[in-house]
């Protein structure tokens, strides 16, 4: 389900490299040592690097280029607005842009920020052009204009799928909208529940300010607290990454409820705010994760931490991929059942939550 993020890193440490090996990339990657040997031969087939014993090398020019195959012909133009080109969206648009060359479809992508009327300048662009046979949008479905920015969405003239947003459930729109994304309030839960397993009952949530996977995330930290009987008032909504002016101040006021309350393990959403909790334990010399353990929401560079840090991974290649093939899906056979999809995600567990064997 995540083959197309984790082929993408092995390719970069293969790049940086030039020669890597199965035991050095299982770590590095969260998986095991067969996993990468599979990514290995997958790649391999697709001429991307060269399988040696234990491991791999780009390709040597010394060896006749194989003949590769022709690619299929374009038979849609798509276009995709996305609001950021850097952390949560690249993997995302590998996942649609792999599942666009397999189906002959060429993806126009624009970049937005966050903002409803750049969106709807970024949209209206592609529209106005007239090369464009569908649209795979991720507008912002943030405050008092949600309805009105559904009803213009619902309206353009070529079919739309929306990309890790979802429609409100009802909405009186000129027709229903088909969507794809991540089911993030299943992803809390799992990371709830790791965290139950191992013992802990007091757990608190800090939430990254203004993300629109924020309200999913609550969502899920309700259901799985009500079903594991649990406190669920531990709750932050505050963003303290390392960029963010007085996240020492906050974080400080984080460890102060978690003493008081006795709460022994924190969810944070996303990696650059656990890897500030976790640095702030440090320095204060707590155990990670004996006093404090951690779960991050992302995994984009959580294994990155010190140490590792156990993440819920959202399946952002595969839902790119699901999205356009549900367009050509659409362009293909208008008349099909609208569809919506979530796809859920993995947990990656390492050592934030878990004590080391014998440690």
């Amino acid at each position: 389900m995540f083959n197309v993020q984790r082929q993408e890193r092995l390719m970069d440490e293969l790049r940086r490299l030039g020669a890597v090996r199965v035991k050095d990339l299982a770590p590095v990657l969260g998986v095991s040592e067969l996993t990468v040997r599979r990514d290995i031969a997958a790649l391999a087939e697709r001429n991307l690097l060269t399988k040696v014993h234990g491991g791999a090398t780009l390709p040597t020019q010394l060896l006749p280029s194989p003949r590769r195959p022709r690619p299929p012909k374009t038979r849609f133009t798509v276009g995709m607005v996305v609001p950021s080109l850097d952390y949560y969206w690249p993997p995302i648009v590998t996942g649609a842009r792999a599942a666009a060359a397999a189906l002959g479809v060429h993806i126009q992508l624009r970049g937005s920020s966050y903002d409803p009327e750049e969106d709807r300048r970024q949209i209206g662009r592609l529209v106005d052009a007239q090369q464009v046979q569908g649209l795979l949008l991720a507008p912002s479905l943030d405050g008092g204009g949600v309805a009105e920015m559904v009803d213009w969405i619902s309206g353009l003239p070529v079919p739309t799928i929306l990309v890790e947003r979802q429609a409100p459930r009802w909405t009186p729109t000129r027709r229903q909208l088909e969507w794809v994304r991540s089911d993030h309030s299943l992803g809390l839960e799992m990371a709830v529940r790791h965290l139950h397993q191992h013992g802990h009952r007091r757990i608190g949530l800090v939430l990254s300010r203004g993300s629109p996977t924020s309200a999913h995330l609550a969502v899920g930290w309700g259901l799985a607290c009500a079903d594991l009987d649990i406190p669920d008032d531990l709750v932050v909504r505050e963003s303290v990454g390392l960029d963010v002016p007085g996240h020492r101040d906050i974080i400080a006021g984080i460890m102060r409820r978690c003493r008081e309350s006795g709460t022994t393990a924190l969810i944070v959403h996303g990696d650059p705010d656990a890897i500030s909790i976790a640095q702030f334990c440090i320095e204060l010399g707590l155990s990670i994760p004996d006093d404090l353990a951690l779960v991050s929401y992302d995994d984009e560079v959580a294994h990155l931490a010190e140490p590792a840090m156990t993440a819920v991974r959202p399946p952002k290649g595969h839902v790119g991929r699901v999205a356009v093939e549900l367009m050509v899906a659409r362009l293909t056979e208008p008349r099909r059942p609208v569809q919506r999809v979530l796809v859920t995600p993995e947990l990656v567990i390492r050592d934030s939550s878990v004590p080391r064997q014998g440690g």
